[in-house]
């Protein structure tokens, strides 16, 4: 599908139709829609919530969602959500390689590998941070996610995302959210790898540009919404559902993708990283991360995110006697990094696309032994950081990796702390 085709704005109301005259008109729910259709209230908010944040979509559809099979118990034991379900570990930070390709004819939700977890999706706080490797189509196959929004990073191939509301092409480069509690499926053509943020908190939201002014970061019309498309085949799909960290599977005798026009402010979308319009200083000094936000998830805390989206995409560094990559440092976020492609400045061998590490709260962290030798003698003149792809999750809370992550199948590094290893104590107080 064409983007000329989809609808762009972040949080705006859209309306899309696959059939003239499908919505009604004048009202949401008349006494009888147009072409037989049933209408369907998706909310993303309470009833009540502030205008400006409410959230809810209505749908027309050839069948209502409760027309679906009885739910039995599924297994998918490596994919976890809350803190309760999870030990601690120590505080340490800790580095994996990129994923490795499981066992071939695994699709999207059978190829989920959870890494960290926190907070608890019935209290509406916290983050599951997964990465996926998958090879086969999801078909007449579905997955409705009652416990986050995901927020999906392809890292290899091309995901074909198919909504409720319409079809996303995503690509690596590309993110494409889905809402909490609505139908999707994933199909593939090869083997594909990435990573996902559940996120149990408030909805992903555009962060506000305080003294960047008006433009800047992510762009509302950057962000595209799929039109309406429903499926026309018949048989039977299965329906994986997940709730309170639980999976259960149903049949059902149609396709939950029925929806044949809808309007609101509640919608998948994607977003391409390249659009985004990088900040930067031109003067001295390395600006903190929340500088380089596309996407926010707030707390009851104002400023202090139940999750950020933040990625590190190609830029110009530009700084007069200054310490050009992120300086050590110990947050009160807790950070869980990934690698799309390229390289990251801090960790210029160490970290590989696909793979991922691990800094939480208070874990002190920063450039390598490596890094912070070239940065300190590099001529200053301004670079190009380019074809390069890093992004972080960051949340108020900690992370607690899961034992897939601890385990051997997540190709955990033992060895991570020793890129810090060769840091001299350099002190000499006669010379300045």
């Amino acid at each position: 599908m064409s983007s000329l085709s989809y609808l762009a704005g972040f949080g705006n109301q859209h309306v899309s139709e696959a059939l003239p005259g499908a919505l009604p008109a004048g009202q949401n729910s008349p006494q009888r829609c147009p072409y037989g259709l049933y209408a369907e209230l998706l909310s993303g908010t309470a009833f009540t919530a502030p205008r400006a944040v409410n959230l809810r979509t209505w749908m027309y559809r050839r069948q209502p969602s409760v027309v679906a099979g009885r739910y039995e118990a599924y297994t998918q034991p490596l994919w976890l959500s809350g803190a309760a379900n999870v030990k601690a570990s120590p505080p340490q930070p800790l580095r994996w390689g990129p994923l490795p390709w499981a066992q071939p004819g695994l699709d999207f939700v059978d190829g989920m590998r959870s890494y960290a977890v926190n907070g608890d999706p019935d209290a509406g706080v916290g983050i599951a941070v997964h990465l996926y490797v998958a090879d086969r189509a999801m078909g007449r196959r579905a997955m409705v996610n009652a416990d986050g929004e995901m927020l999906i990073v392809p890292q290899q191939g091309v995901l074909q995302i198919r909504t409720e509301f319409g079809c996303l092409a995503v690509e690596p480069g590309e993110i494409a959210v889905v809402p909490r509690g609505v139908a999707f499926k994933v199909d593939v053509d090869g083997p594909v790898r990435g990573y996902v943020c559940e996120n149990h908190g408030a909805a992903f939201r555009l962060p506000e540009l305080g003294p960047i002014g008006s433009n800047g970061l992510a762009n509302p019309r950057d962000f595209l919404v799929p039109v309406a498309a429903f499926e026309d085949a018949a048989g039977p799909y299965e329906i994986v559902k997940k709730q309170d960290n639980h999976f259960w599977c149903s049949e059902q005798a149609h396709s939950p993708f029925n929806v044949v026009a809808w309007h609101g402010n509640l919608y998948a979308y994607k977003y391409d990283t390249r659009l985004f319009n990088t900040i930067n200083t031109v003067s001295f000094d390395h600006c903190d991360p929340s500088i380089f936000t596309v996407l926010t998830s707030p707390s009851d805390t104002p400023g202090w995110a139940n999750a950020d989206f933040v990625i590190f995409p190609p830029r110009w560094m530009v700084a007069e006697n200054t310490f050009r990559p992120p300086w050590y440092h110990r947050n009160v976020m807790s950070e869980f990094m990934g690698l799309v492609y390229g390289q990251y400045d801090a960790k210029p061998e160490g970290f590989k696309p696909g793979g991922a590490s691990l800094h939480n709260a208070y874990v002190p962290h920063g450039p390598d032994t490596d890094a912070f030798a070239g940065a300190s003698a590099a001529d200053l003149k301004p670079h190009k950081l380019d074809h390069t792809l890093a992004f972080m999750f960051e949340t108020r809370l900690r992370l607690r990796p899961t034992p897939f992550a601890l385990g051997g199948g997540a190709m955990l590094e033992s060895n991570y702390d020793q890129c810090w290893a060769g840091l001299a104590d350099h002190f000499n107080p006669s010379t300045r």
